[in-house]
């Protein structure tokens, strides 16, 4: 007999299967002996009260063998060799899962990508970390994986409605991802672990007789009659076929050749701010109400804030518990920060972007006179500023979290895990004023919710601004090909319609499906 339970345990329990099987056996009377196994379908933390719990989904083997059922079937890739192809431009999520659908479709992918492979832009990433070297092409925004492989591969997400969640999280499995992201209220690989399984999904598109080419840096769309049939390289080649457009949300050259080639696009809101970084051991004992933190049997902390400031929202984005601060700069002469986790959400640090939603005629005037691209003008302008301010190095600006809500100078910094390094600097003076005096109230309301959250053993570290595509690339609502010419699809977070990886990939494999029904 099998049988599904919905269990409430302790985080002891909940972390060992001999434990759950004695709690089985106590508090459900189905006898030790009798449990040929368990399999656990959902797991997931409530910390709301005092005493912490953890909900678990559970499948028992009562009498009988347990048996080696998927939790979600793998996919069958066929050879797509000779079949009609079409062209992904970009291996992020959005493309990388549109690429993997075309082949399911039976149509050939021939993926370019303006990076390096996943394993080779780890060497570029680090000279970013360790020299200030950025390349414009290879670095944590731009390569194989797009900006999510090396900026801590949560798979979280609200979009539900669009597409199959569960279907994504399983090809990842499929492709050496732990099994626990199926289980996981909030799934989890790491930027240590999601490279390999990247390269497993880029080796299932070559085995099938899909194309991959690194270093290919797309310039221009071939349009003929009003059609996209193929795009042009830097280096003046050509790929022919329907065009799937995933470039990412920091692609600012793709954006200035659709403007320039008068292929309509449209700007969009955005949020900026600060990455905030704690000390791991206070979130920890904010969330699970203790002074002793997480304990033995209890994950790294997670939080998620959320309020209105005149008129405009202030929220947590991205948070990583136990993670580390990056430089997500893809050009020289920006500063832009970010954060990752590994796996094992290990360092003695949490981070979490802290930003203040931007809408396009909040902006100054002299931005607004860049039309469609005022809010990637914007962006820059913050990059570059805190460049500047930085004295034109990666050595991050910051500020004591509660000295920044109080407008005072911080006499020192704290260690950060920001590896360029952080120094001293007035942030609360030098972003733009409506960002930081929405953020200065945000903390103070953020610091009432949660007792020891706004401290200054906590830094702010500027200037986060890539939470999403600065534009929107419009698209019918119904088949996806842009709104005016077809054989475009516009895809994912770069073309404004995803929010993190899982989105993203499920939006690749719609626009894959569409562009499928055309052939």
């Amino acid at each position: 007999m099998i049988q599904e339970l919905q269990l409430r345990v302790s985080p002891r329990t909940a972390a060992s299967m001999s434990e759950i099987v004695r709690y089985l056996d106590k508090n459900n009377d189905i006898p030790a002996q009798s449990i040929q196994g368990v399999r656990i379908l959902k797991r997931s933390i409530d910390a709301r009260q005092r005493n912490v719990v953890v909900n678990l989904k559970v499948r028992v083997y009562i009498d009988e063998p347990m048996t080696d059922d998927y939790l979600v079937p793998p996919i069958e890739y066929k050879p797509v060799d000779g079949k009609r192809q079409a062209i992904v431009v970009g291996m992020g999520p959005g493309g990388l899962f549109a690429a993997l659908r075309l082949i399911e479709l039976g149509i050939k992918p021939v993926v370019l990508e303006r990076g390096k492979d996943v394993m080779n832009r780890r060497i570029d990433a680090s000279r970013i970390q360790r020299e200030g070297v950025v390349d414009p092409d290879s670095n944590y925004c731009f390569g194989e994986g797009g900006a999510g492989a090396y900026s801590d591969g949560k798979l979280y997400t609200r979009s539900k409605k669009r597409g199959s969640v569960e279907r994504i999280l399983g090809i990842f499995v499929q492709h050496g991802a732990r099994e626990d992201i199926l289980i996981d209220a909030h799934p989890h690989i790491g930027s240590d672990k999601l490279p390999a399984v990247i390269k497993a999904m880029r080796e299932t598109i070559l085995r099938c007789g899909g194309e991959v080419h690194f270093q290919t840096r797309v310039t221009r769309l071939v349009v003929e009659d009003g059609k996209v049939t193929g795009v042009e390289t830097a280096t003046n080649e050509q790929f022919m076929g329907p065009v799937i457009l995933a470039t990412g949300h920091s692609a600012r050259d793709v954006y200035q050749m659709l403007y320039d080639s008068d292929i309509a696009i449209e700007a969009k809101g955005i949020a900026v701010g600060v990455r905030l970084e704690h000390p791991q051991r206070i979130i920890d004992q904010i969330q699970y109400h203790s002074v002793l933190g997480r304990g033995e049997y209890l994950p790294a902390a997670e939080y998620n804030f959320v309020t209105q400031v005149d008129h405009r929202g202030v929220y947590s984005f991205c948070m990583c518990p136990g993670g580390f601060v990056v430089p997500a700069v893809s050009e020289p002469g920006g500063l832009v920060v970010n954060g990752m986790s590994p796996s094992n959400r290990g360092s003695h640090w949490a981070n979490s972007g802290m930003v203040v939603e931007i809408h396009p005629e909040d902006l100054p005037d002299h931005f607004k006179k860049h039309g469609e691209l005022s809010m990637m003008r914007f962006q820059e302008d913050m990059e570059q500023r805190a460049f500047a301010e930085a004295g034109n190095t990666l050595i991050a600006g910051a500020q004591r979290m509660k000295d920044f809500v109080d407008g005072k100078h911080s006499r020192n910094i704290p260690p950060s895990s920001y590896l360029p390094g952080v120094q001293n600097s007035r942030l609360d003076l030098w972003m733009p004023r409506f960002v930081a005096n929405r953020l200065r109230k945000g903390f103070a309301v953020f610091g009432k919710n949660a007792q020891g959250f706004l401290t200054n053993d906590a830094i702010v570290i500027g200037v986060e601004t890539r939470t999403s595509s600065p534009l929107r690339i419009p698209r019918d609502s119904a088949q996806l090909h842009h709104i005016i010419i077809q054989g475009l699809y516009p895809c994912g977070e770069g073309a404004g319609y995803a929010g993190g990886i899982v989105s993203s990939a499920i939006d690749g494999e719609r626009c894959a499906e569409a562009l499928a029904g055309t052939f």
